[in-house]
Parts: structure tokens; C-alpha cells; sequence
């Protein structure tokens, strides 16, 4: 008879306990390098870069993102410096772009401006949220209508760049000046004046419907006046109104 060999067992205890020797050491390695990178300068912000609002010097942007060169890059996410950039008066919105390793590239878009405002503290710019920023330098839009007499109307001066914001500027280009105007039936009527010798009555919360029927009267028809309240009507100018006009120009 024939002897049977005896079959040899897998030590199974010792080869999971080399796994888990195994397991750990990676994870210390892992740890290891984690700690070494977040001490590094690699994991810290090494620069800020802002461009973008003529309102805001760089260095009030910083100031209001929260970010410092030095501290950890990923501890800040670009959403958070975003929505604290966004707080700022004139900013619409702000586009935070991380770069690895180290640098925070934004950049910033003011408010369009829709008007400007001769006030005691000097030219100010209106934008279309509604608040005013000082002009400095020479970036004036030409195109663009001034504000007389709205130091009381604070809230309809804010509706007024609203509506301002939304109309085409090709339709608003011609608005040289601005009036507030209102009545009991109108508390909302405006008066405005424009480069071709147009005097314009209408109401703030029309202006957007009505803006294509100006354009189309200071466009074919001799300078008068247009009213654009419930009903559209244009009268031209006497000569004598004309005359007058031009008189009280020259003598301002």
C-alpha cells in the first residue's frame, strides 16, 4: 500500500498579520508626507493677484477677501472669497481662480455705470444697483446722462438705475440730463433733456416701454418737447422757445 503524503497548511495567521503591518506602514508614510507638504511652502498662499474695479484700490480687495501670503492655500475655499468680495457696494461679481501651488488669481466686475451726479463732494459715478462711487481720473462715459436734483430721492434714484441698467445704451445715449418731476398722479415723473435739443416728460417705471418712441421722435422730427405718460405726444418748439433756449445757454 501505498503511504498517503501529508498536506502542507498555509500559515493564514502570519500572512495577514504581515497585511497589516503592510497597511499601516503605508498609512504612516501617507500621515508622514501630509505633515511634511502642510509645513511646506508649497501648501502656503505665496501670491494674490486682483484686477478689475476701478473703485476699490488692490489693496482694500485684499483686505476684504480675507487672504494672507503665508497662510495655508487650501483653507480657504474660492466660493468663500468670492461672496466677500461680492459685499462691496460696486462689486457684481468676483471670480476666484486657485492656481496650485500657491497663488489666487481675481478678478472683480464693477457695477456698470449708468449715470453720473454733481454733488458737493465732486463727480460721482451712479451704477445700476443704485449706489455712486467718486470719479477719479479720466474714465468718464460721455454718453451717459447726468442726475440733477436727487439728494432727497434716494430710493427713486435707485429705481432710476435700475431702469437705466436695463435699456439698451444705444437708446440712452441721446439723455443728456436728468430731472426728478413728480406729481400726485405721477410721484415717479421725470424730466429729461437731451443732446438733440429735446425736452422729455415721462415717468420712471414707463421709461422702459417708452425709450423706442423717443428715439424715433428725436430721430425724424425737429427739436420740441415729448410726453410719454399714458399717452405719447410731441410739440415742436416755437421759434421763439428756440431763440430763448439758446439765449439761456449762453448767458449760463
Amino acid at each position: 500500500m501505498s503511504k498517503q503524503l501529508p498536506v502542507l497548511k498555509q500559515d493564514k495567521p502570519k500572512m495577514r498579520t504581515s497585511r497589516k503591518i503592510a497597511f499601516i506602514l503605508i498609512l504612516l508614510f501617507i500621515v508622514l508626507l501630509a505633515v511634511l507638504f502642510f509645513r511646506s511652502s508649497m501648501s502656503k498662499i505665496s501670491e494674490v493677484r486682483i484686477e478689475g474695479s476701478r473703485f476699490y484700490s488692490s489693496e482694500k480687495l485684499l483686505q476684504q477677501s480675507g487672504l494672507h501670503v503665508g497662510e495655508q492655500f487650501f483653507g480657504t475655499s474660492a466660493a468663500d472669497v468670492e461672496h466677500r468680495l461680492e459685499k462691496l457696494d460696486s462689486i457684481e461679481k468676483a471670480v476666484v481662480d486657485k492656481q496650485f501651488p500657491g497663488v489666487f488669481e481675481i478678478k472683480v466686475q464693477d457695477y456698470a455705470t449708468v449715470a453720473y451726479e454733481i454733488s458737493d463732494d465732486g463727480l460721482k459715478a451712479i451704477l445700476a444697483n443704485g449706489s455712486s462711487k467718486p470719479v477719479t481720473g479720466s474714465g468718464i462715459a460721455v454718453e451717459k446722462p447726468i442726475l440733477t436734483q436727487w439728494g432727497d430721492k434716494p430710493d427713486l434714484k435707485a429705481k432710476l438705475s435700475h431702469i437705466l441698467a436695463s435699456i439698451p445704451n444705444e437708446l440712452t445715449s441721446d439723455i443728456s440730463e436728468i430731472i426728478p418731476s413728480p406729481t400726485a398722479s405721477f410721484p415717479d415723473r421725470i424730466k429729461m433733456y437731451t443732446r438733440s435739443q429735446f425736452e422729455v416728460i415721462t415717468a420712471i417705471s414707463l421709461l422702459p416701454n417708452k425709450i423706442s418712441y423717443l428715439n424715433q421722435v428725436t430721430q425724424s422730427e425737429e427739436p420740441g418737447q415729448i410726453t410719454m405718460l399714458k399717452a405719447d405726444s410731441y410739440v415742436p418748439f416755437k421759434p421763439q422757445d428756440t431763440a430763448a433756449d439758446e439765449e439761456n445757454q449762453a448767458t449760463q
